[in-house]
């Protein structure tokens, strides 16, 4: 009898013991839960949110046609660039032009002087005398000829020496040209006899307009074809590189207009087209370069700019659309608060997708007809934190 009354006495103990532990781990679930709960939402009065100026938005499918954003960078227009100096040697004998000078197509920028301009020059006019007699003998013998009372021997002969002196001539002509000088050029030397030095003079020009942005040479200074005296370049068109990823290529065509924005001009875009998708990617960051025409009448954009190209993509769909400052970071991940009630509102993770002016599209985590906040996103936020902080303390 004693043994079983200890065994009914010791029961009731061990069932009310199984009965306390099963209660206590349910209320740690529920705590936990209640805990995941808070961490995933904000409470404030309404009263609060009217002072910080929260304002919600009814998610609505929208009109869209996204920009890709990417980093550019302004270079100069290849086309629109000269490094000149002088295809004979010589040395400087003076210099016209400096730095920041603006100057037009065929405007001297420097004289050389030297002795294989002098025979160079020579050459030609030498060549021209003798065409012009070979010529007129020609000429001659020809008349003669149709008159009988020349010899057939006479005039080939006369012939042979015309065609050789027009020859000689024309490769002559073809070296100045080739060196920078123009027929009348020389032939002003020979009829200039005020100034006989000139003779020996190269007058280098600029082949195109633009402002001069270097300048390696001084007076007295021996150059040869080898030295870039001058570099000029016109800004009136500048290209804008950019780089973008290689999965986004097939997003992009030639000839689409796309926007810059200049870093130094924050309030201020600028509108050009693409003119070539590189062909190559960039084995390490898996990007490709894109490069557009921007005309540049204003000279406002400089060479080696930063700023931002914005590429349209996604057009003539339906997207959902909310204010890009409706999002915002946490851990490196993209969140928006959704309201559930007049004074609840979740933290939800979303993925974004193109940028439409100072609109983002939202790929996941939102759907129609939820209720977005648009203003007041980072207020939520820090009471969101503070909240876990404090949870972490307890």
């Amino acid at each position: 009898m004693f043994i079983k009354l200890k065994s009914l006495i010791i029961f009731p103990f061990i069932a009310i013991f199984f009965f306390n532990g099963c209660g206590d781990e349910e209320n740690i679930k529920t705590e936990e839960h209640t805990e995941a709960e808070h961490s995933l939402t904000v409470t404030i009065s309404i009263v609060s949110a009217k002072e910080i100026g929260l304002e919600t938005e009814t998610i609505l499918l929208k009109p869209f046609t996204g920009f890709i954003s990417i980093p550019a960078k302004v270079l100069t227009n290849q086309d629109n660039e000269a490094q000149v100096g002088s295809l004979v040697q010589g040395r400087v004998y003076k210099v016209f032009v400096k730095v920041g000078d603006y100057v037009r197509a065929g405007q001297e920028l420097m004289h050389v002087e030297g002795l294989e301009i002098g025979e160079i020059k020579a050459g030609f006019l030498t060549a021209k005398a003798n065409l012009e007699f070979q010529k007129a003998n020609y000429e001659r013998q020809k008349t003669l000829l149709e008159q009988k009372v020349g010899s057939q021997k006479s005039f080939l002969e006369a012939q042979a020496e015309y065609e050789k002196a027009l020859a000689e001539y024309n490769a002559q002509d073809k070296k100045i040209h080739s060196i920078g000088l123009t027929d009348d050029e020389v032939l002003n030397v020979k009829s200039n006899h005020s100034d006989e030095h000139t003779s020996g003079t190269l007058p280098v020009k600029s082949p195109i307009s633009g402002v001069v942005v270097e300048r390696n040479v001084v007076i007295g200074q021996l150059v040869d074809g080898t030295t870039n005296a001058f570099k000029i370049i016109n800004t009136g068109s500048v290209w804008v590189d950019g780089q973008i990823y290689e999965k986004d290529i097939n997003k992009v065509t030639e000839k689409t207009n796309v926007v810059f924005t200049a870093s130094s001009y924050q309030n201020e875009s600028f509108n050009g087209r693409i003119s070539y998708i590189g062909q190559v990617i960039d084995e390490k960051s898996r990007t490709i370069t894109i490069r557009a025409d921007f005309n540049n009448s204003n000279g406002k954009l400089k060479p080696q700019m930063f700023g931002e190209m914005q590429i349209p993509a996604g057009k003539n769909s339906l997207a959902i659309l909310i204010p890009a400052e409706s999002v915002v970071k946490v851990d490196n991940s993209d969140f928006v608060f959704i309201q559930k009630n007049d004074s609840t509102y979740e933290k939800r993770p979303v993925v974004l997708g193109l940028i439409q002016n100072k609109f983002i599209e939202i790929k996941e985590g939102l759907v129609e007809k939820e209720v977005v906040v648009v203003k007041g996103t980072f207020y939520l936020k820090s009471e969101l934190l503070k909240g876990e902080l404090e949870g972490d303390e307890h």
